[in-house]
């Protein structure tokens, strides 16, 4: 539930006032630090709080984004791409849980999960984990149980139909994995919910960079399946977690 509906429930049930539930409503939709404008009705509009991407930004900025949305009631903050040296100067200051192979920052508790089933990262290879992490993180962050499955790539097939069961009980699947991206194809073809894929910078020179995996998967013939950025884990972790949470829209706790 939103912040917004709280407020809202909070006064039906009396035990907010109409006049206090005015004032928070009133409180400015974001914070001006100067260097960044910290959104701070992102979660009443998405139903998620602004995440803090890292890359590009000082740790003294990362520390301020984070401090004003602490300020404003946020509990748990991402951080997305972060170096382990500005994780370590943050760390000094802040309770900071940092996944260095995924390169995210975790300020808070990690909530429970309140989604209406569970997430499946899937990776081609070992060498795809850092991305299906990234994007593993992002939806647990978001509320999701994330159920991991990595290296069952097609050069073993059997490896993947040995979690057939998994598969099948799922709500949304985040497929991760470069060279000729076949897997996402193949995971397509068997499950009967929503396919993420994420196509990774993994592979020899012919396959670009991950470019190769891109088309792959944006040519897939199995239906379902949609695809992000090549090293995207982010998105796809947000863009599956959210998936994961439409039947509960408009529910109350």
């Amino acid at each position: 539930m939103t912040d917004l509906k709280k407020v809202l429930e909070a006064v039906r049930a009396g035990t907010l006032g109409i006049e206090d539930a005015v004032l928070m409503l009133k409180k400015e939709p974001f914070v001006d630090l100067g260097y960044a404008k910290v959104d701070l009705h992102r979660r009443v509009r998405q139903g998620a709080a602004e995440v803090i991407y890292g890359a590009g930004k000082t740790a003294d900025q990362i520390l301020g984004i984070t401090e004003a949305m602490r300020k404003n009631g946020q509990e748990t903050i991402l951080i997305t791409r972060l170096s382990e040296e500005d994780a370590e100067v943050i760390g000094k200051r802040e309770a900071l849980d940092y996944h260095p192979e995924a390169r995210i920052g975790i300020v808070g508790p990690i909530p429970h999960p309140d989604g209406i089933g569970t997430v499946i990262v899937a990776t081609g290879g070992t060498s795809d984990i850092p991305v299906a992490e990234e994007a593993a993180l992002t939806a647990e962050v978001h509320g999701s149980e994330v159920i991991r499955l990595y290296d069952v790539g097609v050069a073993g097939l059997h490896r993947l139909l040995a979690h057939t069961d998994e598969i099948m009980r799922a709500s949304v699947i985040v497929v991760v994995a470069g060279m000729e991206g076949a897997l996402a194809s193949v995971i397509g073809g068997l499950a009967d919910c929503p396919v993420i894929a994420v196509p990774t910078s993994v592979g020899y020179g012919a396959s670009f960079e991950g470019l190769s995996a891109l088309l792959a998967m944006l040519n897939s013939c199995a239906s379902g399946v949609s695809v992000v950025n090549i090293d995207n884990g982010f998105g796809a972790g947000y863009l599956a977690s959210r998936i994961n949470h439409i039947g509960k829209r408009g529910v109350t706790e």
